[in-house]
């Protein structure tokens, strides 16, 4: 058959089941259902089809017209290939952007978030939060201890590996540090959920998960003693009280011939080692030495 014909049958859709079958045995048969896909999407003409056989025959024929290989294709790829590499790291740094927040031992910092919302961070703490999906979900992680003054607005979320906070707007402290899990609830209410169980707060309420037992106490201060340079306790294991020592300090603290689980009622002062020392060790009748090295060794006083 001849294969103008054909292509112009084709073309109009008006081959024969036969005919079609012929047609597909030519040898560039591929080249020439190709042209007519890539006519479909090759929107700058405004053309979705062939308009006739002329018009075909023309791009047959430039299509099919040999082509050189070109020495600067190489580079040129290098070129793009950078290029598009350089276009995803600007989107990762630009629009996918997650804030961290660190603190050292002894230091503290205050941020504000997107909607105007603050957090005070406490030492060797880390917050991280999505700054541009903020609108979309409010919603900061934790480890370590941070107090939240939450603007009015969507649900927030302190999620740690302990437990989620929730709020809409209100003031609360978040600790938690290794499996020691405590929320106090200065203003509003919130909600917290853990693998134990899910509590509401309300402003003075205080909830605790101290070695795997929660619990249920009340605080009596208007906000958290130690963004006034105070860390205060009741009834937390000796343990929990020195490792806060350390954190404020930056020092070691060895506990020598002393159970670590006793519970202490107190707090301390975070301008001096000394005074601080003083303020746990003297209740609980234990002795200190400072040491080289940033060590602290703490040991019963005979009797």
């Amino acid at each position: 058959m001849d294969k103008e014909y054909l292509i112009q049958m084709w073309l109009t859709d008006k081959l024969s089941e036969q005919e079609m079958e012929v047609f597909k045995q030519f040898d560039d048969y591929s080249e020439l259902t190709g042209i007519v896909e890539n006519a479909k999407y090759f929107k700058a003409s405004g053309f979705s089809t062939v308009a006739d056989f002329e018009t075909f025959s023309k791009r047959l024929e430039n299509h099919a017209a040999p082509v050189r290989k070109l020495n600067w294709l190489k580079p040129f790829l290098r070129i793009a290939s950078v290029f598009i590499v350089g276009l995803l790291l600007t989107y990762f740094f630009l629009f996918n952007k997650n804030v961290q927040v660190r603190t050292l031992a002894g230091e503290k910092t205050t941020i504000e978030l997107p909607d105007a919302s603050t957090v005070v961070v406490n030492a060797l703490s880390e917050i991280n939060y999505s700054k541009n999906k903020w609108n979309e979900k409010r919603e900061v992680r934790l480890e370590g201890e941070a107090f939240f003054k939450v603007a009015k607005g969507a649900k927030f979320d302190v999620v740690t590996s302990e437990g989620v906070v929730s709020v809409v707007g209100t003031q609360f402290n978040v600790k938690q540090r290794g499996s020691y899990f405590e929320v106090e609830c200065f203003e509003g209410f919130v909600k917290v959920t853990s693998q134990h169980t899910t509590e509401q707060l309300n402003a003075g309420d205080r909830y605790r998960v101290s070695d795997g037992t929660p619990s249920l106490g009340k605080t009596m201060y208007l906000n958290p003693q130690w963004t006034q340079n105070v860390s205060s306790f009741e009834r937390v294991p000796l343990a929990e009280v020195f490792a806060e020592l350390e954190r404020q300090y930056n020092v070691k603290v060895r506990m020598e011939n002393i159970i670590a689980d006793q519970l202490f009622t107190g707090g301390f002062v975070h301008d001096s080692l000394e005074n601080a020392l003083k303020s746990i060790s003297e209740p609980l009748n234990l002795g200190y030495r400072i040491e080289t090295g940033n060590l602290v060794s703490i040991y019963p006083i005979d009797k």
